[in-house]
């Protein structure tokens, strides 16, 4: 647990507005369809008060206990070097654990659920809210399903199209509309609140046991549901490195919170008084878009402008979350390297990736196509973020146990509660598998399969790299004894094992016949921090008088420049002649015979061909890069 830089409160006053609008984009525009769908899921007997109220306690005490006990006031104390998220938290556990290979498969699977999770988001949340003009007056007739997807795709590759340009100006806007979509639902929920305020026994959490005890297997779908109003909590540990706990605590206590309570409560109370109302007239109560609807007539349409602005929002803060986690993952190793284009000349963390975002884009339309309404696509949604945060509940008693040195008794008895109750809620999202739950398992299991894929394709070039190696001390003891012809400036050789000769000096040496008057063989190593101190970037062990070893370090979220790192301090001398930049490179082959499974031969190899050049990835100038290479069976 690290302390976070204290800020005067103007700061923590711009920084909560700023968290309002990104952190609760998915949590505040949860209230669009989560009790519907929950509610919907226990109307086939006929909806009666005890199930209003069931459903109702169930939904708040889901905020009480998943958001604000575990997320909000235990895990947001969990962060590393202020970062958050499954892959910092599995950072730290690699720091604690010396790599156990169960920490990096927890956090491939944390990672791999999310993408289900960055796909359904912006699809679900969008398309529930254009679904809203059905409910404004004299416009209900003319939204088709047909128009209504069209309507939302239209929204969808707007908002990816223009990722490319950054959102650094559009992001100012962020948190003073979110501010008011959360005020406008609070404000709603209470105005309907008032007609039935007898909703509020619901905070009684009886009432929720209750009703999972009387409705059995149809309370199981019902809770699955549920986890619909607290989908998008892992963001509150994701963006902590951005804001800072405090703010994104202050959010969530005075506004969010509040807001959300009483939305749902007004909520409850209007189907309540429907539900009376068609008892007393002999009709039948049928489960309806009870957001919209208890939304005053004239009024609605603006709710329905403001929702879908703060749908964007939210499918915003989750493209970029996905950004962040693609860097992270790429740093940490998970990842082949991508094109990492920084949007921002002031904001580091503001960042684009194309192929992912192009991969998002097809994937959204694709479920929107093919699901065609929020309601059938809401059942795809809460398998992704419950594995998610079983797997984070799981990391977090490694930290407890090994960084936080706790007991393994007591750590396992702190954690079991929260593990139980995700497990609780994983278990009931998993019954709808069918529904639509297959779709997150699916993208999850695709990307899980590419991190094995390239961890197990990266671990086996190593292991042929150190089968026929020269070592760099005896390649040197060679050299110093018949030194061939030395020629002017800086030779930089990448290896990722300083002992071993890089393939590219061989190279050099072998057909070139020349070797540089300074030669450095520099290795980057991702830290298991955040960011890493300047002083701690270099370190420079002298090998020979020909050859010295730089060891440059970077954190997870910051972008690799080699030669500002190596030339910036000083402490390697820039020849006046330049330096070139020498990189090994494999040219793999398929075999049947040795390696990964041939199947797998083939998907690491496109992987490795359509990895981000290393030139770009570590800021290397083109017209200094020399290449050699080797072919290797694989």
């Amino acid at each position: 647990m690290s302390s976070l830089p204290k800020r005067n409160p103007r700061q923590t006053a711009t920084l909560t507005l700023g968290a309002i609008g990104v952190v609760y984009g998915d949590i505040g525009t949860s209230p669009l369809y989560a009790f519907r769908e929950a509610l919907g899921q226990s109307a086939e007997g006929g909806i009666v008060q005890a199930e209003i109220l069931g459903v109702l306690s169930l939904a708040l005490w889901a905020l009480i206990l998943v958001v604000t006990v575990k997320y909000v006031l235990f895990l947001m104390r969990m962060d590393n070097a202020g970062e958050g998220g499954v892959l910092s938290l599995m950072a730290l556990a690699r720091k604690a654990t010396h790599n156990w290979p169960i920490v990096t498969v927890l956090g491939a699977m944390g990672a791999a659920l999310f993408y289900g999770d960055a796909i359904i988001t912006p699809a679900l949340s969008v398309l529930s809210a254009v679904e809203g003009i059905k409910t404004v007056p004299g416009m209900g007739d003319m939204m088709t399903e047909g128009r209504i997807v069209a309507v939302s795709l239209i929204i969808l590759v707007g908002l990816f199209a223009i990722q490319a340009r950054g959102t650094a100006s559009v992001s100012k806007l962020f948190g003073p509309v979110c501010v008011v979509w959360f005020l406008a639902i609070g404000g709603v929920g209470l105005l309907n609140f008032m007609a039935a305020p007898e909703v509020l026994l619901a905070l009684n959490p009886l009432y929720a046991v209750s009703f999972l005890l009387e409705h059995g297997v149809t309370g199981l779908f019902v809770l699955g549901a549920v986890f619909l109003t607290v989908t998008g909590a892992e963001a509150l540990t994701a963006d902590m490195g951005h804001f800072g706990r405090a703010p994104i605590r202050i959010g969530w206590f005075s506004l969010v919170m509040p807001a959300l309570a009483l939305n749902y409560l007004g909520q409850a109370a209007f189907a309540l008084v429907h539900m009376r109302a068609a008892e007393a007239a002999g009709a039948s109560f049928a489960n309806a878009d009870w957001f919209f609807l208890m939304t005053p007539e004239s009024l609605r349409l603006s709710m329905v402008i403001l929702a879908t602005l703060a749908t964007i929002i939210a499918s915003q803060a989750v493209i970029t979350g996905a950004y962040s986690l693609t860097q992270q993952g790429i740093a940490l190793g998970l990842f082949p390297r991508m094109i990492i284009n920084q949007t921002s000349e002031h904001h580091s963390g503001q960042i684009y990736i194309p192929v992912i975002n192009w991969l998002l884009l097809a994937g959204v339309a694709l479920l929107i196509v093919q699901f065609r309404t929020s309601s059938s696509m809401a059942a795809a949604y809460g398998i992704a973020v419950t594995g998610t945060m079983v797997v984070t509940t799981c990391l977090a008693f490694i930290v407890l146990w090994k960084l936080w040195a706790w007991r393994p008794a007591l750590a396992a008895l702190f954690i079991a509660p929260f593990l139980l109750l995700d497990l609780f809620f994983f278990g009931a999202n998993f019954l709808r598998v069918v529904e639509g739950g297959w779709v997150p398992l699916v993208i999850a299991a695709m990307i899980g399969l590419v991190i094995h894929i390239w961890l197990k394709g990266r671990a086996y070039l190593a292991e042929e790299a150190q089968r026929d190696h020269v070592t760099m001390v005896e390649l040197a003891k060679v050299l110093a004894a018949r030194p061939p012809q030395r020629i002017p400036g800086t030779a930089v050789f990448l290896t990722g094992d300083p002992e071993v000769a890089p393939v590219a000096l061989l190279h050099n040496i072998k057909h070139n016949k020349v070797l540089h008057e300074q030669n450095v063989l520099v290795t980057v190593h991702n830290a298991t921090s955040p960011r890493v101190a300047d002083e701690e970037r270099m370190t420079v062990t002298p090998i020979d008088a020909n050859f010295q070893w730089v060891t440059l370090r970077f954190g997870y979220m910051e972008t690799p420049d080699v030669p500002a790192a190596l030339f910036g301090s000083g402490a390697i001398r820039q020849d006046k002649a330049g330096a070139s930049f020498f990189i090994g490179r494999h040219m793999l082959s398929p075999s049947h015979e040795v390696g990964l499974p041939f199947w797998q031969d083939i998907i690491f190899i496109i992987l490795q061909r359509n990895a981000s050049d290393p030139t770009g990835f570590f800021q290397i100038p083109p017209g200094r890069v020399v290449e050699l290479g080797t072919r290797v069976e694989i």
